[in-house]
């Protein structure tokens, strides 16, 4: 096994264990139809399953419409070649494919499931794949080792009726092409001048020089390297596909090559070029080093030399990544939406073309939310779309599929292509990468947040997450001894860097009593009181170092009840002045995102509180970009039927009526009226109806009892509950939080205490 990459953020036992934990590995079947009835059973099965059966039979292209084919990609390997660890195996290689078939469902809604095939026999491979090509609307081949994978794709091309792609090779090579036609424009440099050095001749440096000349680059202009040197005319045991870039020259090696060279193009391995290298390019040099992780040389080592240069790498922690996740899952899309028998060149170079084009086009705030509120402008920095970019899932399909109609390899027409757009934008949601714009936030403005239970192991793994990733500084509150075991047991050294924190702290706990002691003084508690408040209560002592400022924002709970830990807070803590305290968690499901409260803290609000609760979800929903839609529901609508129970929430509604807010709202309402748009029709006086976003609980229980099922049976995606209206920048994590529920509530208190002004009058 390779020695893991610096800058990995886990640990070996916890990769293990994210990919045991529940259900083992990563992805599942799910059924697309209702299978809850006897007669449901009878239609999916049988007798009724023959009715599609018979028309199939009669003709094959109608498998497109009655079964899931059009939208299922095979993801194949053979493990010979898995991401930098080599020959494993073709059962070693499962991990890989199935977290290929998780990318392409959450980033084109494609259905994908992973095949392993044990066999080195390039010619067994085929004839496995093609004796199982009828199921799939396309297949994904992934690392699987040159010259096979060029041999067990062309053959494919030639025998299937569907899109065979190696993404490793063509994946690569469209998202570097794009990149290429950028960095041109910007250093002004034409496509069939310029002199290219790709110093690498595997399976994706050879796509990439294949489609370099597809798109005008001469073969004359291109010099390619491999281990042994420069790839030249007469060069003894070099097989055909390299042969196909050699070129008439008596240079040697890639000292020599890259005198003048106008690109270099790394697919290789680290530190094969010096500054020297870099130095005898010509003017405006073009420098893609992508070999990972590490590349070929560091884009700081370059700009020492070089202040004209554009560079571009594989990691992204520099500007212009080359990553293959803005092509693949939407090259494949369009493909797909077309029925498309192949994905030919004309294809490739309309991805290219598109992905050049968003790179240069004024980036959504989606964007600049990703780049931590920094909006990002076309030219040197910015040459490829960051892949936070919603606008890939419309624009990429739609290049891929109209190119497909163009060059006769569809077998269905898109009739209205900005209908089809509209269609692509509905598949994905934006506000899905709602938390990696908060990161990338807080990134740019890092803040010291406490994690209380740091010897829980989810809260220590959280938090030793938020400091890996560049969040900010941790620091866990904690018995140093036990939270050394603990480190020890998540597979860490017990020894591993990370600031510790407790009451043994002379220092800080005077400092703390003392703040404490003036707050609490005039409420009965003596001083003797409070000391033995901030040795024994962590949460104390933690809200405690926020208050004091000797940290910026802070996450507690996981080991307690919901309602203990604000009981506890409410020692350190007040209500922001004109908020109430309470919960609201954001669900992400089904293609939306909506802020429910209050889910937490009182059970049966007023409708003085329901009001002050809605204008708060509506600050907060601002604050994370939402246009605020606010529906009060209930279990009537529109007064029907009429109960008191529903009273308080009729109120509400008058009471923010007259205090003529700027935000829209209606109710009272039920759920799915709030949410459905098919009751637009009934109910089109409401702006709000179909709309909502933000749901105003009637009581706790409600609130509670609805997300709880939603996150249990509503395959949804829980962010939270948030703690709003606290006059401090802390978050409670829910009894037995995972560590990434800690590590977004973690993100979010350090977001909150960079926007919110937390100052008391």
């Amino acid at each position: 096994m390779t020695k893991k990459s610096k800058i990995d953020h886990y640990s070996d036992k916890e990769a293990l264990d994210f990919h045991i934990n529940g259900k083992s590995g990563k992805i599942e079947i799910n059924s697309s139809k209702a299978l809850t009835t006897k007669r449901d059973l009878s239609l999916a099965y049988s007798p009724g399953v023959a009715a599609p059966v018979k028309e199939i039979s009669k003709d094959p292209s109608l498998a497109y419409d009655y079964t899931s084919k059009g939208n299922l990609v095979a993801v194949i390997s053979n493990g010979s070649a898995i991401l930098g660890l080599g020959n494993l195996g073709s059962l070693a290689s499962k991990p890989v494919m199935e977290g290929k078939a998780v990318l392409f469902k959450r980033f084109a809604d494609i259905d994908s499931i992973d095949i392993e095939v044990d066999n080195s026999n390039a010619h067994e491979v085929i004839k496995t794949i093609k004796d199982i090509s009828g199921t799939f609307g396309g297949i994904n081949l992934e690392d699987i080792a040159a010259p096979d994978c060029f041999i067990i794709e062309q053959k494919l091309k030639e025998i299937l009726d569907i899109p065979v792609f190696h993404d490793d090779q063509h994946g690569t090579a469209i998202i570097t092409s794009a990149a290429l036609i950028n960095a041109l424009d910007i250093s002004g440099k034409k496509i069939n001048e310029v002199k290219i050095v790709v110093n690498g001749a595997g399976a994706s440096a050879i796509a990439c020089t294949n489609l370099f000349k597809s798109l005008g680059v001469k073969n004359d202009n291109v010099v390619m390297c491999d281990r042994k040197g420069v790839i030249y005319k007469g060069r003894d045991n070099v097989d055909q596909f390299k042969s196909a870039h050699a070129i008439q020259t008596d240079k040697r090696n890639l000292k020599d090559v890259m005198k003048n060279a106008d690109v270099f193009l790394g697919l290789s391995a680290k530190d094969v070029v010096t500054q020297d290298m870099v130095k005898s390019m010509s003017k405006n040099p073009i420098i893609f080093a992508c070999a990972n992780p590490d590349p070929e040389i560091k884009p700081e080592k370059v700009l020492e030399v070089r202040d004209d240069a554009i560079i571009a790498t594989g990691r992204s922690d520099y500007p212009n990544q080359v990553n293959n996740l803005i092509g693949f899952p939407y090259i494949f899309r369009g493909a797909l939406d077309v029925r498309a028998k192949e994905i030919n060149e004309q294809m490739k170079i309309a991805a290219v073309n598109a992905i050049a084009k968003l790179a240069r086009e004024n980036v959504p705030d989606e964007v600049v939310s990703a780049y931590g509120g920094e909006r990002p402008k076309y030219g040197k920095n910015y040459i490829i779309p960051s892949t936070f970019d919603p606008r890939l899932i419309s624009e990429i399909p739609l290049a891929v599929a109209e190119a497909a109609i163009k060059s006769g390899v569809a077998r269905k027409k898109i009739q209205n292509l900005e209908e089809y757009r509209d269609q692509l934008v509905a598949r994905l949601d934006p506000s899905m990468s709602l938390m990696q714009g908060i990161n990338a936030k807080v990134k740019n403005n890092p803040k010291t947040v406490v994690f209380a239970e740091g010897e829980d192991q989810n809260m220590l793994k959280a938090a030793i997450e938020f400091g890996k990733n560049k969040l900010g500084k941790p620091i866990v509150i904690g018995n140093e001894k036990r939270v050394r075991e603990t480190l020890k047991n998540i597979g860490l050294e017990e020894n591993f860097n990370i600031e510790i924190v407790n009451s043994t702290d002379k220092e800080k706990r005077e400092k703390y009593v003392k703040y404490l002691y003036k707050k609490l003084q005039r409420t009965g508690q003596l001083e003797r009181d409070v000391d033995r408040l901030v040795r024994n209560d962590r949460i104390a002592f933690g809200a405690s170092m926020i208050a004091c400022k000797d940290a910026d924002a802070m996450v507690t709970g996981n080991i307690r009840h919901y309602a203990a830990s604000i009981e506890k807070l409410k020692n350190v803590c007040d209500a922001r002045e004109g908020e109430p305290i309470f919960g609201m968690t954001m669900i992400i499901s089904k293609g939306r995102t909506v802020l429910v409260a209050d889910t937490n803290v009182q059970d049966f609000p007023s409708s003085d509180r329901l009001v002050a609760v809605s204008k708060s979800c509506v600050r907060v929903s601002k604050l994370f970009g939402f246009d605020p839609k606010v529906a009060f529901l209930s279990h009537s609508t529109f007064g029907k039927p009429i109960s008191r129970n529903t009273k308080h929430v009729r109120e509400a509604i008058e009471l923010l009526k007259k205090e003529k807010v700027d935000f829209d709202f209606d109710g009272e309402m039920q759920p799915d009226v709030a949410l459905n748009p098919i009751y637009q029709e009934i109910y089109p006086f409401s702006k709000i109806v179909g709309n909502a976003n933000i749901l105003i609980m009637p009581a706790l229980h409600s609130a509670a009892i609805s997300t709880k099922l939603m996150k249990s049976f509503g395959d949804a995606r829980l962010i939270g509950p948030l703690l709003i209206g606290l006059d401090l920048p802390i978050e409670v994590a829910p009894l037995r939080s995972s560590t990434s529920d800690i590590l977004n509530l973690a993100s979010i208190a350090a977001y909150s205490s960079g926007v919110i002004d937390y100052k008391k009058d």
